[in-house]
């Protein structure tokens, strides 16, 4: 940590092969109403290229009295949680506010999380905006759910001596997934105290995802056995009460059905075949009423709705042979 310095926050802010969206991000930052000498912005780029290193040299010709802005290439890839450690443990403030590459950080952001902390709290968790089209598709519905995190990455303020002694982020968290709530987590579980600040805006724009991206996502699920491992009781209480009881009745009967057609046993294969097609037919109608009624939603829809339960007990399975711990 370097000394003699002013300043009173370091935004963090890592990035991974989205030039594009860090540049907005960037120009956001830099439109702060906390004066440029009060705060720095550290890049910590987890997938390092020339584009990014350009957009962070622009931004700085483009606002040359503005905040400073250091540029940090990790190395190897470790995921947001270990470009956000070496962020923090680079930065000179007194108090980390964290944020993502592809957000808005709203111009009174920094102020709103200072003016929070002034208040002796430990930490700060802002408000996050992620506008939904008129008729949003049930995979941005899924995504738009960030907005009612009680704790994310994308928008928080945490006092450097409370990450020292913490020891930062669970660099385990190889994904963006749980990263924050393991720290959420930690900071309740000794004692430490968080407050909201609705003031502290950032939206979040959806991004446009590739037809059927869902499918992709269940192999984050892995980190939800290391979420509920090191914090079983507040996963229990925040995140999930119980077994996924519907993915692992869809998934079972799936499996009998393909088990006792192989042993030829087509009578007991049928009636477990049909089962699992009532219980997926409602997975899909469920997700399909809330969401745009279009072909393309509608397709996906169907699609995940056949894949992801099988697939989300299987990673849940890679997790608990991975990490020891019982079934999320």
């Amino acid at each position: 940590m370097k000394t003699g310095s002013r300043i009173q926050v370091s935004v963090v802010v890592p990035t991974y092969r989205r030039p594009d969206l860090l540049e907005r991000c960037l120009e956001a930052l830099q439109r702060q109403t906390l004066f440029p000498a009060d705060y720095e912005i550290i890049i910590c780029d987890d997938g390092p290229s020339e584009m990014a290193n350009r957009v962070v040299r622009n931004a700085r010709a483009a606002m040359p009295n503005g905040p400073q802005i250091h540029y940090h290439e990790v190395t190897q890839t470790q995921g947001p949680a270990g470009a956000r450690n070496i962020g923090w443990q680079y930065s000179r403030a007194p108090i980390i506010a964290f944020t993502d590459d592809d957000t808005i950080p709203d111009s009174d952001w920094l102020k709103a999380g200072l003016d929070a902390l002034a208040t002796e709290a430990d930490a700060v968790s802002g408000h996050i905006s992620m506008p939904l089209p008129k008729e949003p598709t049930d995979i941005e519905l899924d995504a738009a759910d960030l907005t009612h995190a009680e704790f994310v990455t994308a928008n928080c303020f945490i006092r450097r001596d409370i990450l020292n002694k913490l020891g930062g982020f669970d660099e385990r968290f190889a994904m963006a997934w749980r990263e924050d709530s393991d720290l959420h987590f930690t900071l309740l579980e000794t004692g430490h105290s968080i407050v909201k600040a609705p003031n502290a805006l950032v939206t979040h724009p959806l991004r446009p995802m590739p037809f059927s991206a869902g499918i992709g996502m269940q192999k984050k699920i892995v980190y939800d056995v290391l979420l509920f491992r090191k914090h079983p009781r507040l996963y229990r209480e925040r995140i999930r009460q119980g077994p996924p009881w519907l993915y692992l009745s869809i998934t079972l009967l799936l499996t009998l059905a393909v088990l006792f057609a192989l042993a030829g046993r087509a009578d007991i294969a049928i009636i477990a075949f049909g089962l699992w097609g009532i219980l997926t037919l409602r997975f899909f109608l469920t997700r399909l009423v809330h969401s745009a009624l279009t072909m393309r939603n509608a397709l996906e829809v169907l699609l995940t709705s056949i894949v992801i339960p099988p697939l989300s007990i299987f990673w849940r399975m890679v997790g608990i042979s991975r990490y020891g711990a019982r079934l999320p």
